[in-house]
């Protein structure tokens, strides 16, 4: 296995991008010091010593969701005692009380796939923040929300997100990719969007000049095989549209989620491995995020050696991960990150929705 890792190190040192055999070799392989070392070395060529993080406030709109995936511990039926629908007064009211701190000027908006709400109920949302805090930086909608919203108002993707964008819509998050095989999603989330649907959103944002991020849910019932496929997609889907700005990995948490009696969380190896993987095989996308949420801090601080340079953000209001029973805190203070980022030692950059720098530190 040292001759193999020889080889893709070579590679790596010639600028030489990694194929799937590569990747699974990767995997194989337990010398995940090593493997750290090379995806750290890759993130200093590609990002310098940056690590960007923003102060954030998460807007879940509703819980109600018709997808009811076998993942999720967030998403319920309108009959449930947790079931929920953001008014536009209780939305607006809970971004005033963020916006009592100067430094709160992004946010992260995402919701359930509501059977009833219309897609109209989303889109003057997104209205009324930027009509009364014309301030702040919007990043909105999955994916897979606007697949939902394509579906229940009959109009186009591209039509979709170019009033999203008029809106006030200013990038998208990278949730609902999961992992981008469609054998996997017709066992796990059959009620929402396909492998190609989420592409062609993202494709299609990218063309509108919308950037958008990507993710993948690792840890359940997928193959390490098809790991290293969503990564090749997303590459490709980079290689084409160059519109992703940050690769999310997110490890199941499997409490109070269908799965739970049947998986285990992975291990802190998984995770790293996971994300030094990443670094090296998507040798396109500028960011590869550590997400404190779903890592805890500590691991994410970790995780800042193995290839990582983005940490999110203070991510206040957060409900999705939460749901599971993560056991990060429900959120931090900007002076937090900026001292783990700073231990770590690496330069804390504040950054609006589309890492654009606000302030070093």
């Amino acid at each position: 296995m040292s001759n193999t890792l020889d080889k893709i190190e070579a590679k790596i040192n010639a600028g030489q991008r990694l194929n799937k055999e590569d990747g699974l070799a990767l995997y194989a392989s337990n010398d995940l010091t090593r493997i750290g070392t090379l995806a750290d070395k890759v993130r200093k060529k590609i990002s310098g010593d940056y690590v960007y993080y923003n102060v954030n406030l998460h807007i879940n709109l509703t819980n109600i969701c018709i997808g009811q995936c076998k993942f999720c511990a967030f998403g319920c039926q309108g009959s449930s005692k947790q079931a929920y629908a953001l008014t536009e007064e209780a939305m607006l009211n809970r971004i005033a009380n963020a916006a009592k701190d100067p430094s709160m000027k992004n946010l992260h908006v995402v919701s359930g796939l509501h059977p009833n709400l219309p897609y109209e109920y989303y889109l003057n949302m997104i209205k009324s923040i930027k009509k009364n805090f014309p301030q702040m930086h919007i990043k909105g909608f999955t994916g897979v929300e606007i697949m939902h919203f394509v579906k229940i108002s009959g109009k186009s993707i591209k039509t979709v997100l170019a009033e999203l964008i008029d809106a006030g819509l200013e990038a998208m998050p990278g949730g609902g990719a999961e992992i981008l095989d469609d054998d996997i999603r017709q066992k796990l989330c059959p009620n929402k969007a396909t492998a190609g649907e989420w592409l062609e959103v993202a494709r299609t944002a990218h063309k509108l000049g919308i950037k958008t991020n990507a993710s993948m849910l690792y840890g359940h019932i997928e193959t390490i095989e098809q790991r290293i496929n969503h990564l090749l997609t997303l590459r490709d889907l980079q290689d084409e549209t160059g519109g992703l700005q940050t690769f999310i990995c997110f490890p199941f948490q499997p409490n109070n989620t269908a799965l739970e009696d049947s998986v285990s969380r992975t291990s802190v190896w998984d995770d790293l491995k996971t994300m030094a993987i990443s670094r090296l095989m998507l040798d396109n996308i500028h960011n590869i995020k550590a997400y404190w949420v779903m890592l805890t801090l500590p691991i994410a601080q970790l995780a800042l050696g193995f290839g990582a340079n983005d940490i999110d953000g203070t991510v206040g209001g957060e409900k999705i991960m939460h749901a599971a029973d993560v056991h990060s805190q429900k959120a931090l203070s900007k002076e937090t990150l900026i001292a783990a980022i700073k231990e770590a030692g690496r330069v804390p950059a504040e950054c609006d929705c589309n890492f654009n720098i606000v302030r070093t530190f």
